[in-house]
């Protein structure tokens, strides 16, 4: 099975080189595409050198600027759906997804349509560095959501995901209008609504190992907010489930 890992990049020419390094090294058939916005520390440029070192096995999109997190992985799935991969995965440069759970989100993905990886199902755990105040708001702030949007697993804000192709390919994306990190959220809530058949394995949520978190407590509260937005804009599709599907 082919994969193809989406990785979006800003201000990640520290971490880059060394995660591509882990993820080639993983006995799987993976490919790599770097989304970079323009980063100003030239994670871009790197990863065009990447891809003179490894032709077969990295492409690099390059973008204007900042342009989010939803466009960056909508203009990934459509380069990818061009290449033949059988799975997509969503994965953040900076280490906190560690690679070698591909091996296991890939084996569950022949029973699955998708599978994320999570910090809250047994087995999975978030940074033991981190203070109590952020392992309790980084579990609220899930418990919130999915208490909300009534979701039956357990890490639905969670980046960590791989998909077969041909399920992303009946996703209407037209329908997802969160920029943010919501996006995460509403796509996941989206496949629910639409009777795909989503499982999980757990990962320790490691903090980044080099630069400098895009998480903040505005993006945090906006978050918090657009939750009841999703809600309200697939109440249509709750009820339609699988037959709403493009």
């Amino acid at each position: 099975m082919r994969i193809t890992v989406i990785i979006p990049t800003y201000n990640e020419a520290e971490n880059l080189p060394k995660l591509v390094s882990a993820l080639l090294s993983l006995p799987l058939d993976i490919r790599i595409l770097v989304v970079d916005d323009n980063s100003p520390d030239g994670t871009g440029d790197l990863a065009d050198k990447l891809a003179q070192t490894y032709p077969e096995k990295i492409e690099v999109l390059h973008r204007p600027g900042k342009m989010g997190l939803r466009s960056a992985y909508l203009n990934g799935f459509q380069k990818i759906f061009k290449d033949g991969s059988q799975a997509i995965v969503q994965m953040d440069a900076d280490f906190s997804h560690d690679p070698i759970v591909l091996i296991q989100m890939a084996k569950l993905l022949e029973t699955k349509d998708i599978v994320i990886g999570s910090r809250y199902v047994l087995g999975g755990s978030v940074d033991d560095k981190w203070p109590i105040w952020r392992k309790w708001l980084s579990a609220f702030g899930n418990f919130y959501a999915r208490t909300i949007l009534a979701l039956p697993f357990h890490d639905v804000t969670t980046g960590y995901r791989m998909w077969r192709s041909e399920t992303l390919k009946q996703m209407p994306f037209e329908r997802i209008q969160s920029t943010g990190y919501i996006f995460l959220v509403e796509m996941i809530y989206l496949a629910n609504c639409l009777e795909f058949k989503i499982g999980e394995t757990p990962i320790y949520f490691a903090d980044r190992r080099f630069g400098k978190s895009k998480m903040s407590f505005r993006i945090q509260m906006e978050a918090a907010m657009r939750i009841w937005y999703v809600l309200w804009n697939y109440r249509d599709l709750r009820k339609a489930g699988r037959w709403a599907r493009v």
